[in-house]
């Protein structure tokens, strides 16, 4: 076996020299470098803002969506949405282990697991897409994948559906990073509240603010809003659209004792909310992006022209124990377990 860079630069096709996320094409020949692993997939989790991206260009037609994946694994050799460079992530078996990695990692043929870095950088080649679930942003395929050497990557667990997995650690970034910034009697704000990353913000959230502190939902519907009250994941929610920035300040401040707020955090899949996540927070505060469906340009620049120096962090998918994290939540609130199992199974 031939032996490639660990973080995969063996596989860029173009532009030569930089990494495989950055990558106008890698290859998705799917034989073995020996500090590689293939795997056999079984599912995609495609990222939320770039499965919606694709819905809503083809206008919902799921044998269009299914052409469109195919278009872009088959122009990229790896599942990364052209439009907003986001991927997602993978669950399947592994196949074959490398022989430089063989027993030097935790893994066997045969284990099951869920990559934890982005389809926008992941070699993959699909065979058939057997199933589009369009409510969860889930394509199931037939297919293989590389895991590059520095790849990280969670063991499913054996307590929980794979398919209830997949759907928590797609997001595992978020709570876990929630769960770093947040601290007792903190303000925060979560944008898109009671989506698949918001809800699991939202819970951690309230677990670090305390009684003293104040989590405040931001939604667009009153189903949504009706969700969070139920659940208590918030000591306020609120209604409004995450493009209108004046009216979601406003109603932050109703509902903040007219202070601004010392976080906020972005869970949103479409664009042009970034100032409504800046406006609301106070000097100094921090605004959390996880959504990749921001723009970093618009954030900058909308900061500054409102004179906010607010520390802003980009939406790193991976942090220090976020699978385990995320999972202990589903294990912990049986309602929020319940939820999942409901909308994303």
């Amino acid at each position: 076996m031939k032996k490639g860079c660990k973080y995969g630069t063996h596989r860029v096709i173009e532009p030569v020299g930089i990494l495989p996320q950055g990558a106008k094409k890698i290859s998705n020949d799917m034989e073995l470098y020996s500090n590689e692993i293939l795997i056999d997939v079984k599912a995609l989790n495609v990222d939320s803002a770039s499965f919606t991206q694709i819905k809503e260009s083809v206008g919902g037609d799921v044998e269009k969506i299914k052409e469109r994946i195919l278009e872009i694994v088959g122009e990229r050799g790896k599942m990364q949405n052209p439009v907003t460079g986001s991927g997602g992530m993978l669950i399947g078996t592994i196949e074959k282990i490398g022989s430089d990695l063989e027993g030097k990692i935790d893994l066997q043929e045969g284990d099951k697991i869920a990559t934890l870095v982005s389809l926008s950088l992941t070699p993959l080649k699909i065979e058939e897409i057997t199933d589009v679930k369009v409510n969860i942003d889930r394509v199931e395929i037939k297919g293989k994948a590389i895991l590059f050497e520095s790849g990280i990557y969670a063991k499913l667990p054996t307590d929980m559906e794979e398919t209830l997995a997949l759907a928590a650690l797609d997001v595992a970034g978020a709570p876990a990073q929630t769960a770093k910034l947040c601290k007792e009697n903190d303000s925060v704000l979560i944008l898109g509240a009671a989506g698949k990353s918001g809800l699991m913000c939202c819970y951690e959230a309230m677990k670090k603010v305390g009684k003293n502190g104040n989590v405040i939902g931001l939604v667009r519907s009153q189903k949504d809003a009706d969700l969070l009250n139920e659940l208590g994941f918030c000591h306020n929610v609120i209604m409004g659209d995450a493009r209108n920035p004046v009216d979601v300040l406003n109603k932050v401040l109703e509902v903040n004792n007219g202070k601004e707020i010392d976080i906020s955090i972005n869970c949103v899949n479409v664009t042009d909310t970034e100032m409504s996540t800046i406006l609301p927070v106070r000097d100094d505060g921090t605004v959390y992006f996880f959504s990749m469906a921001t723009s970093f340009t618009k954030a900058a620049l909308g900061a500054e022209g409102v004179g906010k120096d607010v520390n802003m962090i980009i939406g790193n998918g991976y942090t220090k124990g976020h699978a385990d994290l995320t999972l202990a939540e589903l294990r912990e609130n049986q309602e929020l377990r319940k939820i999942y199992e409901e909308l994303y199974v």
